[in-house]
């Protein structure tokens, strides 16, 4: 499928039932909330995915759950996070095998790359498929930055590396990167309390984590957003902000498969070690989503904007 890297792709989280099997039923369900909202891609297990937990056949039967239901309406994309060299291009080729649309992939996990060593890994792996590439940008989380001269590096070399998933939380680095590599490079915000801002710096996407609670509302904010009906993507973001807070949390699977089960779309289901949460953090993260709930906003009519 050929696709632009555009819009709001939700990053989804993974469904499981009460004996940590699989929930696909559940999983559709989500899936099918995101594209009748208008999403633009699915993106398929990374942190919010759980995906360090999940084994390669479970991977290979979300990626064709969510191709099946999909029916080509919209891209669908895998998550590439290990820890060697070799183990990324086997992953990249098995998603590619598997019918995957595009990968997003992140730098090498555990051991901290330097720059050569970073570049020379997300180019091996784009070396292994043909498949469009978003490079998930992320020192915060991660600890190593994507600069912007490794991406020329990187854009040289790879044509099939299109994208970036910007969550550095530095608001100029979009245009930054847009004034150095103006539509080479697609810039999709990958932190939820920057959506709008982003979008109104010129961001091409979001790469969403509350989406998988609220799509319609997600949606809204980005295509409002880009048509430039500030007041009316401002006034659902503001009612929007304490939920996406959820999401810059070491615990945002919790949180936000929390909201899933607020709006319908999920349950509270997580893998160990992962544990639900608990107590006076389980209060507290319940009372902004209800406080939400009481207050959600009627959406105007924003799909004629995407």
């Amino acid at each position: 499928m050929k696709f632009t890297w555009e819009g709001v792709m939700p990053a989804l989280t993974t469904k499981f039932d009460a004996s940590d099997q699989l929930d696909t039923g559940l999983f559709r369900k989500n899936v099918l909330a995101q594209i009748d909202a208008g999403a633009s891609g699915l993106i398929l297990g990374g942190t919010l995915g759980e995906a360090s937990t999940l084994t390669e056949a479970e991977k290979d039967t979300l990626t064709a759950v969510a191709l099946e239901t999909s029916g080509g309406k919209v891209p669908v994309i895998v998550n590439i996070a290990e820890q060697s060299t070799t183990g990324a291009r086997a992953a990249a080729r098995r998603a590619a095998s598997n019918g995957a649309d595009g990968l997003m992939l992140l730098p090498p996990m555990r051991y901290k790359a330097t720059a050569r060593e970073t570049v020379a890994y997300f180019k091996a792996v784009a070396g292994a498929t043909d498949l469009p590439i978003l490079i998930y940008n992320n020192p915060v989380d991660y600890g190593i930055e994507v600069t912007p001269d490794m991406f020329e590096e990187l854009l040289e070399a790879c044509p099939t590396v299109g994208a970036v998933k910007e969550s550095t939380r530095d608001i100029s680095n979009v245009t930054r990167l847009r004034n150095r590599f103006g539509e080479r490079l697609k810039i999709l915000t990958g932190v939820d309390t920057l959506g709008l801002e982003s979008v109104l710096m010129g961001a091409d996407g979001w790469v969403a984590g509350l989406v998988c609670a609220y799509p319609r509302e997600t949606v809204a904010v980005f295509a409002l957003g880009k048509a430039g009906k500030i007041r009316e993507a401002r006034a659902i973001y503001q009612w929007f902000l304490p939920l996406l807070e959820l999401d810059i949390s070491p615990q945002l699977v919790q949180n936000i498969k929390l909201a899933e089960v607020a709006t319908g779309l999920g349950s509270e289901h997580v893998r160990p070690p992962r544990l639900p949460l608990e107590g006076a953090e389980r209060e507290r993260v319940l009372g902004i989503i209800n406080r939400a709930m009481d207050r959600r906003p009627l959406l105007p009519e924003y799909k004629q904007y995407l």
